[in-house]
Formats: C-alpha cells, structure tokens, sequence
C-alpha cells in the first residue's frame, strides 16, 4: 500500500509539473487544451496548403525547400513561436517533453536547415518575398541579427506561455500570462516594427525607387 500511495504521489506531482504526455481523450473538453489543438490544426492546414502550392509552382524538391525556408523565417523572425509549435505541440503531446525545451530543437533545426541552403541550394531564396528578406536578414549580420535575438526573446517567452495553457485548465489559472503578458506584448511590438521597417526597406531597394526618384 505504502508503495502505491508513492507512487500515486509522483504521478500527480509529475501531472502538476505538466511533465505527463496531454491526455488525447480529454484534450477537446479543456477550454486552454482545446484551444491549443486548434491553433495546432490551423497552422498545420495553413503550412500544408502552402507546400502544395509552392511544390505545384517549383516542383516538389524545390517546393518543399522553400516551403522550409518559409517556416525558418517565420521561426527565426517573429516573435511568436507559431512556427515551432507544429513541432512543439506534438512532441509535448506524445511524450511530455515541454514545449520550452523542444523549441531549442526547433531553432537548431531552423538555423542548420539555413545553413544547408546557403551552401547547396541558395537560389531557393530568390523563390519568394519572405526568403529573399530572410536570406538578406542572414547575411547582414548588422544590424538585421537584432531581429532574430528580439524573436527569440519573444519566441521562448510565447512558448513559455503555451505550456502554461497545456498545464492549466481554464485561462483565468493562467498566473505566468497575467504577470508576463505586458513584457512579451512590448517585444512583439518592437520586433514587428522592426521586421516591417526592414522589410519596407527591402522592397524599396528590390524595386529601385530610390534610383528612379532621384536619377
């Protein structure tokens, strides 16, 4: 008996922890749980429809490649860890590994599959709008790194908040969201700004504008 109660004991300071895999039975009677397997779903829906279209235009190695890329930037240069989640939500599902922890993969992943394309296959970029910023953010180390370190502030913060919700039951039991909310808006702010600025200036500078004005 003694050893049941302990064990009884670990498991629910282990569930409490929110180190247990997210029961798939219950997930869609959670309000924050099922709120999570939606964004899930919508992310997945969007990233595939995308890949169909771009493997339609370029072919599929091509295709998947730069549909690759284009989950990259969205990784390395928004301050939300959408991108991530659609690792980070099923790794956390299945094995109960945090989502804070499975988003350093996710960013190694991110920066190794860059760092493969600019070595083998770097006319991928020049595909769409997002990876040629995305290669012109790379390669300019100052000061377009800053967007990527304020992503990743944001990033880590965001992901840290999406455990919350898997470990909670109601958003109201959200203690780390309420006390953090202010900061994470703030960054997200600053690097969306920043992003559109560089973006604005990017575009101005594919388009000539400032040639044609002035010449």
């Amino acid at each position: 008996m003694t050893l049941i109660r302990l064990l009884g004991s670990a498991r629910v300071i282990r569930k409490r922890r929110g180190r247990l895999p997210v029961d798939l039975k219950k997930i869609h009677k959670i309000e924050t749980h099922r709120e999570v397997l939606y964004k899930f779903l919508l992310l997945l829906g969007l990233l595939t429809l995308y890949f169909c279209y771009l493997s339609y235009e370029y072919g599929l190695l091509t295709g998947g490649i730069v549909a690759a890329l284009t989950w990259s930037f969205f990784v390395l240069c928004t301050p939300v860890a959408d991108a991530g989640f659609l690792l980070d939500f099923p790794i956390r599902l299945i094995f109960g590994v945090r989502m804070l922890y499975s988003e350093i993969l996710v960013w190694t992943m991110a920066i190794s599959l860059n760092g493969f394309a600019l070595i083998y296959s770097a006319q991928s970029y020049d595909k769409t709008i997002l990876t040629a910023l995305l290669k012109k953010i790379i390669m300019t180390p100052y000061p377009y790194w800053s967007i990527i370190i304020l992503s990743g502030i944001g990033t880590f913060l965001s992901i840290h908040f999406g455990d919350e919700m898997l470990d909670v039951f109601r958003h109201r039991d959200r203690e780390k969201y309420h006390k953090f909310s202010f900061i994470f808006k703030v960054i997200g702010l600053i690097s969306l700004f920043t992003l559109i600025f560089l973006a604005y200036y990017f575009l101005l500078d594919s388009l000539q504008i400032d040639r044609i004005i002035f010449s």
